[in-house]
């Protein structure tokens, strides 16, 4: 089981910016993927990007390409979201989740994580 710890989250005002961090142990190495999701109130949990850490390849919902950027430091055993032009709908509860090698399926789909942080809150205002 990869262990998470997120952080980086606080209040910005709408059209500013914030960078989530979440350290894995042992280390990235040990997932097939890594993701954020994110949880407001009265939702359901959603997919905000995810990354395939063997080859970096990255992966966005909709709702935050072009304005959210999903990246990996192995050296550092950490994922980054590098968040851009926020608004007040992307305020929610942020979470950092893995998987290891040998889970298949979609790298948005958040049944096949099995590892979670305890999340870090964004809150955007207007």
């Amino acid at each position: 089981q990869v262990q998470l710890v997120e952080s980086g989250g606080g209040s910005v005002q709408a059209g500013g910016s914030l960078r989530l961090s979440c350290v894995a142990s042992p280390g990235i190495a040990s997932t097939y993927y890594m993701a954020w999701f994110r949880h407001a109130p009265g939702t359901e949990r959603e997919a905000v990007a995810a990354i395939y850490t063997f080859s970096g390849t990255t992966y966005y919902a909709d709702s935050v390409e072009g304005r959210f950027t999903i990246s990996q430091d192995d050296a550092r055993n950490t994922m980054y979201l590098q968040m851009d032009n926020l608004s007040p709908e992307d305020s929610a509860m942020y979470y950092c989740a893995a998987v290891a090698p040998g889970r298949v399926g979609e790298p948005l789909d958040l049944l096949i994580y099995t590892s979670w942080g305890q999340g870090t809150q964004v809150t955007v205002s207007s």
